[in-house]
């Protein structure tokens, strides 16, 4: 029987997505090439992105999963500190989210859309695709070699990394800023519990290089997730292997390295380089590209799966509204407002790294403004909200307020 929509990556776009379209009646296939439970990294949501879960009728299995707690961040540079509580915001909405093992989340996720109806099956790779405007198609390879065609009314690729639909129908285009990579691990932290909040996370500027930042992110059950990111040549001379990068460059971050310092690893040291990337176009004849698998900016403020939970929900009421027999304007409706939010990130991103919004963060007082809940906004994902200026035109206002601030 041909599925409605066959959904590529059960990753939390395509389970997002997946859950909100079976739960309107649609028939779904979810095709995930890895089995789950598996290790992702991007493990600090936002509170925004709370909405689309419970949007999607999965919020409640989150809850209950027991993971750490997120109430905002910690921005560190040497002996200056920084804290926002994106409890004190100026966006309504969810103030607190989680910081997450993605292995359970993700699995979570699509456990919850298979419950809502949609059939997720693992050890599947795509290897062909087919546009058409009324049944597009796909060639699936499974773990035995056997392929077989899938024919749907409509294809959404939420496969992350993988970018299955960009490397088939050649639609990367260059991303025209420095390629970066982030070099990560786990460890068993024995923090005490006076001496950091677990419920925000860390984010701290090498002192020597301000390109150059860490993070660390508590989860539940005394286990943090540290790491590190800049460009390859800058990570170079700190050691041979990433191991050596890795923490050589931790004993530079300060109160990071005070708090993890002997913490022992409880996975091995893994790297993601060339992370950045974009599309010519997220969508064509019969399909559609979600989050990470479009564009992805930068791991800096977290929000890459905030992006990703955004555009399932916008493209999956444009697909159900198309297979009932609507044309909605995927540009006007999807493409168009996915990337207005996509862009307030990007003039964060753009603004950590040539220093401004660094200035900015650490010029904050203690004591709760007008500017900094603004700013604290976006920082918990609301980067749709056009009543506030920091989104509205967030190049100009950060400009502003960096030129104050210097």
């Amino acid at each position: 029987m041909k599925p409605d929509v066959v959904i590529i990556g059960a990753g939390p776009a395509g389970s997002v997505a997946a859950a909100m379209l079976a739960n309107a009646g649609l028939s779904v296939e979810v095709l995930e090439r890895a089995h789950f439970p598996r290790f992702s990294i991007g493990e600090s949501l936002l509170p925004q992105a709370m909405e689309w879960l419970d949007e999607a009728g999965l919020l409640q299995d989150v809850v209950e999963a027991g993971f750490q707690h997120k109430n905002g961040a910690v921005f560190r540079c040497g002996e200056k500190e920084s804290s926002f509580d994106f409890r004190v915001k100026t966006a309504t909405g969810w103030g607190t989210t989680y910081q997450v093992r993605r292995e359970i989340l993700d699995d979570i996720l699509a456990r919850g859309a298979a419950r809502a109806g949609a059939r997720v099956t693992f050890g599947q790779t795509v290897v062909a695709m087919r546009p058409d405007p009324v049944t597009p198609s796909l060639t699936v390879r499974d773990e035995a070699g056997v392929e077989r065609e899938i024919h749907a009314r409509f294809i959404l690729d939420a496969s992350g990394f993988g970018r299955v639909l960009a490397r088939l129908l050649d639609l990367e285009t260059p991303v025209p800023v420095p390629q970066r990579m982030s070099i990560f691990t786990h460890v068993a932290d024995r923090i005490p519990a006076d001496a950091y909040d677990r419920n925000k996370i860390l984010i701290t500027v090498n002192p020597g290089n301000h390109e150059i930042w860490y993070w660390m992110i508590p989860l539940a059950g005394g286990i943090t997730s540290m790491g590190v990111v800049g460009r390859p040549e800058h990570l170079a001379p700190y050691g041979k292997t990433r191991e050596e990068q890795l923490y050589a460059l931790v004993a530079e971050s300060g109160l990071m390295a005070e708090l993890l310092g002997g913490a022992p690893r409880i996975r091995d040291v893994g790297e993601i380089a060339g992370y950045a990337c974009k599309v010519s176009r997220l969508t064509g004849q019969g399909y559609a590209l979600l989050g990470n698998a479009g564009e992805f900016l930068d791991p800096v403020f977290s929000s890459g799966v905030t992006i990703a939970l955004k555009s399932a929900s916008l493209a999956s009421k444009l697909v159900i509204r198309q297979l009932e027999g609507e044309t909605p304007d995927w540009d006007a409706e999807f493409v168009r407002p996915l990337s207005r939010g996509i862009e307030t990130f990007r003039a964060y991103v753009n603004g950590w790294y040539d220093g401004a919004l660094q200035t900015i963060v650490f010029k904050q007082p203690a004591e709760p403004n007008q500017i900094k809940a603004m700013i604290t906004s976006v920082l918990a994902g609301y980067a749709w909200d056009e009543e506030n200026p920091f989104v509205r035109e967030p190049v100009k206002y950060l400009g502003m307020v960096g030129e104050l601030c210097r």
